[in-house]
């Protein structure tokens, strides 16, 4: 489902981890269109779309960002051995185990929000998607100016 109901609202400052453990918020990406995929090591339809998120990520170089913010209860713990198994080449593992990011969304996994570069958000999608796909191309291009 595509919600275009926030259309305009500023990111949250909900602070969650990095891939170095360092705390990052949404604030630190701004300057170039964000998807932030928000997941679970144990949702199955969030699980069913990284392979096609990390194509995206590899394939999106300067014109956006991507990140995958798992909403793991035990943070790293299952998180980086599930990417170590997973094999994705381009995703790095960001943790939220306290749920921040999914608590300001208000909404289930998994839930990709996209921002503009000023971290406005332009677009949500509520449940997985191809990211490869036509419909996830179409969407994108709304954030490019």
């Amino acid at each position: 489902m595509i919600d275009r109901s926030r259309k305009g609202t500023v990111a949250p400052t909900a602070t969650f981890r990095g891939p170095d453990d360092a705390p990052v918020t949404l604030a630190s990406f701004r300057g170039r269109p964000l998807l932030v995929n928000l997941w679970a090591t144990w949702c199955a339809p969030c699980v069913a779309e990284m392979p096609t998120l990390d194509a995206l990520a590899a394939k999106s170089g300067e014109t956006m960002t991507v990140i995958a913010v798992a909403q793991d209860l035990k943070g790293a713990e299952v998180v980086d051995p599930w990417f170590q198994k997973a094999g994705l080449k381009a995703l790095q593992p960001y943790i939220d185990p306290e749920n921040g990011l999914l608590d300001a969304a208000n909404s289930a996994l998994p839930t990709s929000v996209y921002y503009d570069a000023e971290g406005r958000e332009i677009w949500r999608v509520i449940g997985a998607i191809d990211w490869q796909g036509k419909e996830a191309a179409a969407l994108l291009a709304e954030g490019v100016s």
